[in-house]
């Protein structure tokens, strides 16, 4: 039996305007936010983002491309649980399998502990570029090892922090940077997407890369551009700064790209519709 059949729940799905062809992305959404440590809600998160997706128009006249003749495979969402070590031997197995189909994939969360077992099911050499306000390098958080707030250095743990570059990070505790210096994480500060050199940092960094997974936590954004997520933090990049770095990674080889903190209770529409662009961007530059 498959995975697909045993994890996935019929869900609501994007509407893929041509579900014909081969498929350019498979989606799938983790509802899961069960270590989050400030405004709980993100597992209602995938929806949100379904709902925008299919509100927003998808032509994209940078880069020459229209959405509307692309299948975009949906699968609906993992079921839903409480309990992350559940949640982690679930996704982790569903992720593997999916790899497998050597398509672009794209998830939907949820709270950053998905990441673990995203990223994890991933051959070793995969880069691992991640934007977020926070570095997420606590030993543990609430006395949950495989929190939110922690999954990053359970990632180092286990692969090891060489392919690893973190984008945007403005808000941490001393133990997280002195665990950041002393694994040699690589880094592209908030000054230095403040400074203009975000595009061409993240397009040098992935570029060592043949295949690259990509991590937007949304609270990178200050509040004023997404209001709706888990953890907000003042003095974040805009809209455009993130989108400018996006861009930059045009002609490399993203293998995944996961969206994850959105809180729809706490947006007023602007952020699931920002993350949806985020997705249409990514799946466009893909086929491109």
């Amino acid at each position: 039996m498959s995975y697909l059949d045993l994890y996935m729940t019929k869900s609501p799905y994007i509407i893929s305007p041509d579900d014909r062809a081969e498929p350019a992305a498979i989606v799938f959404g983790i509802p899961f936010d069960s270590t989050h440590s400030y405004k709980p809600g993100c597992r209602f998160g995938p929806e949100a983002i379904r709902s925008a997706f299919n509100n927003i128009e998808i032509f994209h006249p940078d880069l020459q491309v229209d959405l509307e003749s692309v299948n975009i495979q949906d699968l609906g969402n993992v079921h839903h649980t409480v309990n992350v070590e559940e949640m982690t031997d679930m996704v982790h197995k569903l992720t593997s399998e999916l790899i497998a189909k050597n398509k672009l994939l794209i998830i939907l969360g949820g709270e950053h502990s998905l990441t673990f077992p995203t990223y994890t099911a991933f051959p070793k050499d995969t880069g691992y570029m991640v934007f977020d306000a926070h570095y997420d390098l606590r030993s543990q958080y609430a006395g949950v090892r495989l929190s939110h707030a922690a999954y990053l250095r359970r990632i180092v743990e286990k692969n090891g922090a060489e392919n690893i570059i973190h984008v945007g990070a403005r808000s941490f505790v001393g133990e997280e940077l002195a665990f950041l210096k002393e694994n040699k994480i690589k880094t592209i500060t908030d000054k230095d997407i403040r400074d203009g050199k975000g595009p061409k940092m993240v397009s040098d960094a992935i570029s060592t890369f043949k295949k690259v997974y990509v991590s937007v936590d949304l609270d990178v954004l200050d509040p004023a551009f997404a209001p709706g997520v888990g953890n907000p933090e003042a003095v974040g990049i805009t809209s455009r700064e993130l989108f400018d770095m996006v861009y930059a990674m045009d002609g490399h080889k993203i293998a995944c790209l996961d969206i994850v903190e959105l809180n729809p209770a706490f947006d007023n529409g602007a952020t699931s519709s920002l993350a949806a662009k985020l997705m249409s961007t990514m799946i466009a530059m893909s086929i491109k």
